[in-house]
């Protein structure tokens, strides 16, 4: 029999898998990759009785997929906040879905897991722009505002560095990153010897303040727009340049767009915080589009679309 760990390269993919192996340690083939690669179960090759988890990727972009495992005799477990559509039928399929704008798939596997690791769950939820939900969260935990502002910053980091178009982009693989983190039940053990948790502080930090001086194509009460130049930092940055966008303009909704080699563009959205909603539903409306309620993408948008994308994002979220 063999054990499968499937994860997106997020800080809510890692943080959801670590709850989990701390909870059931097990050797396990561990199938992750950037964090907009979504469609993983094409990359499982299992049999009947092997024991499959998947955390933190759309079940309705795996679904063909999916079927064919649980038709084989695979028992999966499967935890996710993203878009699902129909969820199959099947005795070989646990399934713990709650698509919520407040909820991550690591706060569910928390509670699956009663709060067993609930630190690594704040971790999640913050690094997924879950400020409020984070800390409400946290509240068992009774920290300090120093200890919660690490806690936030790690998340963020771990976040940061699922962003890419191809691993090559990464400063650290995600299940590289997903190994060392197993190694410590604390975070805040991890921030304080970890050489890998510096080194995305580093890059971090260099790639943000980039970040911060590219000024706006548009920028309006309801929406804005900026540009990002077809390099590694802003492949790197994107995500979490729009969540801190996000949060310093919590009535407008906000997109990103990466140019790519072909001419399109690489989209990232992120609702308004005043009002968690329809990113996904814009984004679906467009080929290779998908995510959740607060946070969605586009990974290649042809170039010949991208005002019909501007005008329909100005439609989802005017005043």
């Amino acid at each position: 029999m063999a054990v499968i760990d499937v994860f997106n390269g997020d800080a809510d993919g890692l943080c959801a898998l670590h709850q989990l192996r701390l909870a059931k340690p097990c050797e396990s083939l561990l199938v992750t990759g950037v964090k907009r690669d979504i469609a993983l179960l094409k990359k499982v090759h299992a049999e009947a009785g092997d024991q499959l988890t998947v955390l933190d990727v759309s079940l309705d972009k795996n679904r063909d997929e999916l079927i064919a495992l649980l038709s084989q005799g695979v028992d999966v477990q499967y935890f996710d906040h993203h878009f699902a559509g129909d969820i199959p039928d099947s005795k070989h399929l646990d399934v713990h879905i709650d698509t919520s704008a407040d909820v991550c798939t690591s706060l569910l596997v928390n509670e699956h897991l009663q709060g067993a690791h609930l630190p690594w769950a704040v971790v999640a939820a913050f690094g997924d722009n879950l400020f409020d939900a984070a800390r409400i969260a946290a509240e068992p935990l009774k920290l300090s505002e120093a200890k919660l502002s690490q806690l936030q910053h790690l998340g963020t980091l771990l976040n940061y560095n699922g962003y890419g178009v191809t691993l090559d982009d990464l400063y650290i693989k995600p299940n590289d990153l997903y190994r060392e983190i197993s190694a410590f039940e604390d975070p805040f053990e991890f921030i304080a010897v970890s050489d890998l948790f510096k080194r995305l502080d580093q890059g971090y930090l260099s790639d943000i303040e980039q970040a911060r001086g590219l000024d706006a194509e548009i920028e309006e009460d309801s929406v804005s727009v900026i540009f990002l130049p077809d390099e590694a930092w802003a492949r790197r940055v994107a995500g979490v340049f729009g969540n801190e966008l996000a949060r310093q303009a919590p009535a407008r909704a906000h997109a990103l767009a990466t140019e790519l080699t072909d001419g399109g563009f690489r989209i990232s959205v992120r609702a308004p915080l005043s009002n968690k909603s329809g990113a996904e539903e814009l984004c679906m409306q467009f080929p290779t589009g998908g995510g959740r309620k607060a946070a969605a993408g586009i990974n290649d948008l042809p170039a010949e679309m991208f005002d019909v994308f501007v005008e329909a994002f100005r439609s989802m979220y005017e005043h």
